[in-house]
């Protein structure tokens, strides 16, 4: 396998991410990132073998975005700041979120903030069976409701909750009649995302509490 050039990767990589944050992900091309640095899309592949390997990278440089946990946090802190810290870099490249959904953790960047939930995780004393596991429901659960959040999926839409629901009947929707005054409040999503992240830990202190005490779990 041929040796790949690094002297000018941090700036593609910083390419790539301004292309898809302005024009899209659509538009990340290796010509288009080519054109913005200046060189011929066969000179990029001196530094990425593909476009998968571009996405990658991208991937580690958003999560590089992510600031260092202060000294002396406990494990649900670490994962509170680590899901904040996600949720402020996906405000500045809302248009790129979606990558992280779409590529594995497989450069530097991407591994580290995996090894800071796992390390969470295990100071929490989830059985070390379950930690990757916990790690991917996380990651799946952070990174989704902030896409939701972003791309405006939880918004009001062109039908308010009222009036989607009078479309049909209470017999063809009997749980959203039920729920009909509690679908119309409006959401706070900082307190929702804050709750979704609680019950997350509370389901890893769960799981540790179990592996500790078998009894607990009948």
């Amino acid at each position: 396998m041929r040796k790949l050039k690094e002297s000018r990767r941090p700036e593609i990589i910083d390419a790539a991410l301004a292309v898809a944050a302005d024009r899209g992900l659509d538009a990340l091309s290796m010509r288009a990132v080519a054109q913005r640095v200046g060189v011929t899309p066969m000179a990029l592949y001196g530094y990425f073998r593909t476009k998968d390997e571009l996405l990658e990278a991208v991937v580690g440089r958003l999560l590089e975005e992510i600031p260092p946990a202060p000294p002396g946090l406990g494990w649900r802190e670490m994962l509170q700041h680590l899901a904040y810290g996600l949720r402020s870099v996906a405000g500045r490249y809302p248009a790129v979120l979606p990558v992280l959904l779409t590529r594995p953790a497989v450069s530097p960047g991407a591994i580290r903030v995996v090894d800071v939930v796992y390390r969470a995780l295990l100071d929490a004393g989830v059985p070390h069976g379950q930690v990757a596991r916990l790690e991917r429901m996380f990651s799946t659960l952070a990174i989704g409701h902030i896409l939701s959040e972003m791309s405006g999926r939880f918004g009001a839409g062109t039908l308010d909750p009222p009036a989607r629901r009078a479309q049909l009947s209470p017999e063809s929707l009997p749980g959203h009649h039920t729920l009909g005054a509690h679908l119309d409040q409006p959401v706070d999503w900082d307190d929702e995302f804050t709750a979704n992240l609680r019950d997350m830990c509370d389901l890893a202190a769960a799981l540790a509490a179990a592996d500790t005490n078998p009894q607990a779990t009948h």
